[in-house]
């Protein structure tokens, strides 16, 4: 295979799963790993690396190559915040809510009402401190070794905890959603914790700003289908709704 048809597989495969793992690129190529690494050292402008896998140089953010925490918390900032408010009406009195990482959800805190008693479960710092100090809350925070570009943690001990919590309902975050490719996120440690809970819960709702749709990022963990509603700014859809 010459080089230019490699550039147009590997391509073509990045826009059918979104990233591809090294090993993988060598099978559908045909040729060594070093090559690989060739072809895309070669072309900055399509393709670069992130976790031992190949992703789509276009989809990652211009700043730094990947998701930076900073910089999204001031991205669609208010279409966030009514997101984020609708997915708390949903929250009723002595749930257990898994709230997923990332900054829509780190405003969860702002509108569960003061005197609805909920168990709170989530593994990044910016959610727990949004609810640490509500009297209404109990909060469990899922620990293991601590990642700072999304201000989370991640390890067996967590996923090890989930099976053993009744989740009633798991508010899922993610950075791209395609009706076609699926619910993709930047990070992929964070992809065993938001399976886990989604497996876990009775009710799965994912809560994303409208910026996301259409979007599909570096590894994706779920399909459109898993949930039975989607949240934005626009409102709630519920699953199989137009």
């Amino acid at each position: 295979m010459q080089k230019s048809d490699r550039v147009r597989a590997l391509t073509k495969a990045l826009d059918d799963h979104g990233v591809i793992h090294l090993r993988e690129a060598v099978a559908l190529l045909g040729v060594s790993e070093m090559t690989v690494r060739r072809d895309v050292a070669a072309n900055p402008e399509l393709f670069t690396y992130l976790g031992g896998h190949i992703v789509n140089a276009a989809k990652l953010p211009a700043s730094s190559g990947t998701y930076v925490l900073e910089t999204e918390e001031s991205h669609f900032a208010q279409a966030k915040a009514l997101a984020c408010a609708t997915a708390a009406r949903l929250i009723a009195p002595n749930d257990t809510v898994f709230v997923d990482c990332g900054t829509t959800l780190a405003l969860i805190g702002r509108y569960i009402p003061r005197d609805l008693h909920v168990t709170i479960i989530c593994y990044s710092l910016n959610v727990a401190e949004a609810v640490r100090r509500m009297d209404n809350i109990r909060l469990i925070l899922l620990g293991g070794v601590y990642v700072p570009s999304s201000d989370s943690f991640t390890g067996n001990e967590s996923l090890e905890a989930l099976r053993h919590i009744g989740i009633n309902k798991a508010l899922i975050s993610a950075g791209g959603v395609d009706d076609t490719r699926g619910v993709s996120c930047w990070n992929f440690h964070e992809v065993p914790i938001k399976q886990a809970a989604i497996a876990s819960a009775v009710e799965r709702h994912l809560v994303v700003d409208s910026s996301k749709f259409g979007q599909v990022r570096a590894v994706r963990f779920a399909q459109v289908s898993d949930f039975d509603s989607v949240i934005s700014e626009q409102g709630q859809r519920l699953r199989g709704a137009h």
